[in-house]
């Protein structure tokens, strides 16, 4: 009877793996009417509802105005809100609970301004609350961990050709403690904060531009980033990590999105080295953004990439992550500066949500359905 059982399993998995991935977007599924210079988004739920209601910081270089979106609970977006009463040139925004108050804030990381928290009274309205970071730094993208395990949520800035920070939440929202990571004259666009060695501790993967090397730096237990191992070729141009256990031994891979050129999976080892690695995408795209997820429901992840100038594409896993079959997400060409995937309707399947520049934002319900013989 195990027998019988385990073969039925593996029937099923196997017929799984081998249907399409179905996506869907139509001129509903757009996040307003605005054609915004957008260039991040984050996804939570902002009103206490139940649901996955979105943040969007637009400007890039130029002042824009930041915008909350409502979700009615089916993954529409029928109701919005301005996120302050000022225009600012927002970068990055990311949902947490900063003052430990059961709801979800939001930070807003500026390029060449100010950075800022927004606080929530519970309900979706929004207060200004206090700055975070170097005032006036080039700021690419922040990062919400609780990277001194105090049980708060903490920001990382990285800051392009500037040094990136860590700023130490104290309990209440405020971050007047801050210390450096990385190089001073570092370009990096995206870090992700995640334990590699299985130390207890919180380590950083950074993504470096302009021909810089990236790196993986090992935290000592007490915020001091001193050892550093590399990954890539010395000279990628590397806009986005992001770390999973692709091919299931047990160590932890990290996934690049890069720009020119194509784009990669540096596998863990034993040794904390990553020179195994395997091309997922060999065009030569100009990936700025990428999310993953089962998107497909066969137990592994897969990775959407967020491109420039060209189709977003999903990429989805088989045989732990040697073969990646492509599947374009539209023939649009839009200019993607970041993409995430999130169950936006509540119906068990990952869908895929894009924050375009000077187009409109879209997303993308996911109709994939399990057909077993």
């Amino acid at each position: 009877m195990k027998i019988k059982i385990l073969f039925l399993v593996a029937l099923c998995v196997s017929f799984a793996r081998g249907q399409s991935i179905d996506f869907f977007t139509s001129g509903r599924l757009i996040l307003g009417t605005h054609k915004e210079r957008t260039a991040s988004l984050d996804v939570g739920d902002i009103d206490n509802d139940g649901d996955m209601d979105v943040v969007v910081a637009n400007g890039r270089h130029w002042a824009g105005q930041n915008r909350i979106f409502y979700n009615d609970g089916n993954g529409v977006f029928t109701v919005s809100k301005l996120l302050g009463d000022e225009q600012e040139t927002s970068y990055s925004t990311e949902l947490a609970d900063f003052d430990n108050d059961g709801d979800l804030d939001v930070a807003v990381g500026n390029d060449m301004a100010p950075n800022y928290i927004f606080f929530n009274d519970g309900n979706g309205n929004f207060s200004k609350g206090p700055g975070f970071g170097e005032d006036y730094a080039p700021t690419r993208n922040i990062i919400i961990a609780d990277i001194d395990g105090d049980g708060d949520a903490d920001i990382l800035i990285t800051n392009r050709g500037k040094e990136n920070e860590i700023c130490l939440n104290d309990g209440t929202g405020n971050f007047s403690k801050s210390i450096g990571f990385g190089a001073k004259d570092d370009s990096t666009i995206d870090v992700e904060v995640v334990d590699m060695n299985a130390d207890g501790h919180m380590d950083l993967i950074l993504a470096n531009r302009d021909d810089q090397p990236n790196y993986l730096y090992l935290n000592d237990g007490d915020l001091s980033f001193s050892k550093k191992i590399p990954f890539g070729t010395g000279k990628d141009i590397t806009r986005s990590v992001a770390i999973a256990d692709l091919d299931e031994d047990g160590h932890l891979d990290i996934v690049t999105a890069n720009i020119g050129e194509p784009n990669v999976i540096y596998f863990g080892s034993a040794s904390q080295t990553y020179e195994r690695k395997i091309v997922y995408d060999p065009s030569d795209s100009e990936s700025y953004s990428l999310s993953m997820g089962d998107l497909d429901l066969d137990g592994d992840i897969d990775i959407v990439i967020g491109n420039v100038g060209g189709p977003n594409a999903v990429f989805v896993n088989g045989q732990k992550g040697q073969n990646w079959e492509k599947i374009v997400l539209s023939d649009k060409k839009f200019s993607t500066y970041d993409i995430k995937v999130v169950d936006l309707n509540a119906d068990g399947k990952l869908d895929i949500i894009e924050s375009n520049s000077d187009e409109w934002n879209l997303y993308y319900f996911n109709r994939f359905v399990p057909k077993f013989p």
